[in-house]
């Protein structure tokens, strides 16, 4: 199981970034495994394609996604959105996989047994494979016969049940990569057999060229619509609905939900804060002379010891001072003080000062069998490091080689390098940050439960808050799969409770990590469209720009001459040389095709008709029409235009296959 060490040590050591085809693993297993126990149960979290997804089936897929995360990051600690971003991942590919599966048997596509060993385990593998660092050897190259070993290392039989869960390990792992594989491929395949229909053909390249081109030189006059006032002109409602009816489609939605909110800050009280510095002042002294520093801390601070040695680049800030004072000596004694920014009582001691040591330590993992390859690890801190490495490496010379168990089996590291040696000191740190007690978390939330029964609609909510001076906070658009309400912590359930509500309806009380919130349900968005009530105000803009452009129609009307229109909009005839017919940009006008088509279509030296524009009218005089007769190479040209859309034309493809697929999504009775 060499190879297996190198994922193990990888994982331990550095931060691999986990993509959609982690999700592999899990589909290929979680999802086609206990259909027997599945069945048992009409509960259901969505169906795709005719597909029914039970409940259990998504908890597992999302249990075990959340445990891969954890051994590819490292990590632990994942924050609710890192839980909602797992979530949202599981039922993308869940998406993702029964359309691509629903569209393949339809038109027989499919990824074989055989194609599936090449794309893995083949000569010229998938680059999900080769990308590998577990199949790379020395010169950081993907290495086949790496590969290969490792496929047969995960076919023998266990001799011991260590050996079996390692094997077990080994076989998941790879099940992972072979299913991403398969996923991964059968995606290209489906998109690369339509591109194959959106090719551009000889007349797309004829036009294409000739556009490029084809030229034309440019005076013209532009007045900005902001240089008119808007006390000018005069906008109505219907001017702005005619907006919205030619733009509706622009304006569909998801049911959605508008809410109020105020908060109750869950902080301490003057009790809890007597109550803190009691408890720190009754162990000062026994802190200040025991033996045992280890046992005291680690009963009563929120900073465990562990006997690090800290330098002044490493030491916390607020014990800078305190720890390399000149003449600072074992067993010196910080006393109890409070910091006002962290809400925390603390004090420290010298456990031993007067040594040096490095800050940072250099480490090389030793290959553990025959045909395994060292692993350069890089640099660390004692910070960085478990304390059974961090220890033995610290402690050690350059060249020098250590071992320590790693829980699986014994790793030997060699100290390829070690930073210069600095003053050092070990501190014994006692922390107490001042939180709220029981009978203050009471307190808080009968003060906002009476808020609740006191005011019982959105009128009394909003009265009540004003007369306590306390920000009614607003949460518009919350859509039903939302993870949360703004930045506010755990409130899920807020989501759940704006979806069941009323208009007008108050809320109970919810607790948000470190508040509790009161919410009122201000308006409900079920339709299939915004209403115009909602989108007046931005379109409001446009219907004013419109306006803003008849006005200045208007006042041009008479002109003649370009130079008369430029005198009269209070501008100046400006000069575009060699427009070209593809242009995006109307010189330094920024986006404007509407002038750009009008150039073209204008006679040489005639004056044009004013221009409505997004950013002014515009008004110019186009020169004589310049038309290369270079030669058009169609095949260039056409693998030209390919090239452009090769990027975005298979997402756009998967994408326009996940809109149009038959989805129910329920997942929001479950969350």
């Amino acid at each position: 199981m060499a190879t297996l060490q190198r994922i193990r040590n990888h994982g331990v050591f550095l931060l691999v970034i986990v993509g959609l085809a982690m999700l592999a693993f899990i589909l290929g297993d979680v999802l086609n495994s206990s259909s027997s126990y599945f069945n048992k149960s009409r509960e259901y979290i969505g169906e795709i394609e005719g597909q029914k997804i039970h409940y259990t089936e998504y908890e597992s897929a999302v249990e075990q996604l959340t445990e891969v995360y954890k051994i590819e990051s490292g990590r632990n600690d994942f924050d609710e959105d890192m839980h909602a971003q797992i979530r949202n991942q599981v039922w993308q590919m869940l998406v993702a996989k029964y359309t691509l599966q629903d569209q393949g048997e339809k038109i027989g596509l499919d990824i074989t047994s055989d194609e599936l060993f090449e794309l893995c385990a083949g000569e010229h593998p998938h680059q999900l494979i080769t990308s590998r660092r577990a199949f790379a050897g020395q010169n950081g190259q993907f290495d086949h016969s790496l590969l290969i070993n490792f496929l047969a290392s995960i076919e023998v039989d266990a001799d011991n049940a260590e050996q079996a869960a390692s094997l077990k390990q080994a076989k998941n792992y790879w099940m992972y990569w072979e299913n991403a594989v398969r996923l991964t491929a059968m995606q290209e395949k489906y998109t690369g057999l339509l591109q194959h229909l959106f090719t551009a053909n000889n007349l797309d390249a004829k036009f294409a060229a000739q556009a490029k081109q084809t030229k034309v030189s440019v005076d013209y006059a532009m007045k900005p619509y902001y240089t008119v006032a808007d006390s000018l002109v005069k906008v109505s409602t219907s001017d702005i609905r005619k907006i919205y009816d030619e733009r509706k489609p622009m304006f569909k939605q998801t049911p959605n939900r508008d809410i109020a909110y105020i908060e109750f800050p869950i902080v301490p009280s003057e009790a809890d804060y007597e109550l803190a510095e009691k408890a720190m002042q009754a162990i000062e002294e026994e802190f200040r002379t025991t033996d045992e520093v280890a046992l005291v801390v680690n009963s009563n601070s929120d900073v465990m010891y562990d006997g690090r040695s800290y330098s002044q680049n490493t030491v916390p800030e607020a014990y800078k001072e305190f720890a390399f004072a000149k003449g600072a000596k074992k067993n010196d004694f910080m006393a109890l003080n409070y910091d006002e920014a962290t809400r925390t009582f603390r004090m420290a001691r010298i456990i031993e000062c007067g040594y040096s040591a490095p800050d940072s330590v250099q480490l090389k993992g030793i290959a553990a069998a025959e045909g395994e390859e060292d692993i350069e690890y890089g640099w660390f801190t004692e910070a960085d490091l478990q304390k059974n490495i961090a220890e033995p490496a610290f402690a050690g010379k350059v060249g020098s080689r250590f071992t320590v168990n790693l829980g699986v089996e014994d790793r030997t590291f060699e100290i390829t390098g070690l930073t210069k040696a600095t003053p050092k000191v070990k501190l014994a740190i006692i922390e107490r940050e001042v939180t709220p007690s029981s009978k203050t978390y009471a307190a808080i939330y009968n003060e906002a439960n009476r808020f609740v029964v006191e005011n019982q609609n959105e009128e009394a909510f909003r009265a009540a808050a004003g007369e306590a001076q306390m920000e009614v906070e607003t949460a518009n658009n919350l859509q039903k799969m939302a993870n949360k309400v703004a930045d506010l912590k755990t409130s899920r359930a807020i989501v759940r409770w704006a979806f069941n509500a009323k208009e007008d309806q108050v809320s109970d009380v919810f607790e948000c990590g470190d508040k509790y919130i009161v919410a009122v349900l201000t308006a409900t968005h079920d339709g299939e469209y915004r209403d115009f009530e909602d989108v007046q105000a931005t379109l409001r803009y446009e219907a004013v720009n419109r306006k803003k452009a008849e006005y200045i129609k208007k006042q041009i009307a008479g002109a003649k001459t370009l130079q008369e229109v430029a005198e009269i909009m209070g501008s100046e005839v400006r000069h575009i040389d060699e427009l070209s017919e593809d242009a995006y940009r109307f010189g330094t006008e920024g986006v404007e095709p509407a002038a750009i088509g009008t150039a073209f279509a204008t006679a040489a030296g005639e004056l044009s008709k004013p221009v409505k524009g997004n950013q002014g009218v515009i008004v110019l005089v186009p020169a004589d029409v310049q038309r290369a007769d270079a030669e058009i190479d169609l095949k260039s040209e056409i693998a030209s235009l390919n090239a452009r859309t090769s990027y975005s034309l298979p997402y756009q493809l998967i994408n326009n296959l996940e809109q149009n697929a038959d989805i129910v999504d329920n997942r929001a009775s479950f969350q």
